[in-house]
């Protein structure tokens, strides 16, 4: 009896790292952002939403502190996607980061 208990606590502990490490898997796989950056959802329409990835030292540009004042004053702290959403058109947004990426 005591060698099916160990066996059946063995084979749970297995069943869990495997679980964690494809939890792990799909989490890295959805949110893979490298150090130094952000992934920020970019669109207009609240059914699609484009995801960029921009460095952090864009937050502080003046032209980008204005489109994170328009997505307070549209979302507050609340995204709909989970992430920083900016309700602008993709066209702006990267007419915007091309511009931030030159100077």
């Amino acid at each position: 009896m005591g060698i099916q208990l160990m066996g059946l606590a063995h084979a749970k502990q297995k069943l869990q790292r495997t679980l964690s490490a494809k939890i792990r898997m799909v989490v890295s796989a959805s949110t893979n952002v490298p150090k130094g950056h952000v992934a920020i959802y970019v669109g207009e329409s609240s059914f699609y939403r484009k995801r960029f990835v921009i460095p952090i030292s864009y937050l502080n540009h003046p032209l980008f502190q204005d489109l994170l004042n328009l997505a307070e004053e549209e979302f507050g702290f609340d995204h709909p996607m989970g992430g920083l959403t900016i309700p602008c058109s993709e066209d702006y947004f990267i007419s915007l980061t091309s511009a931030l990426n030159c100077s």
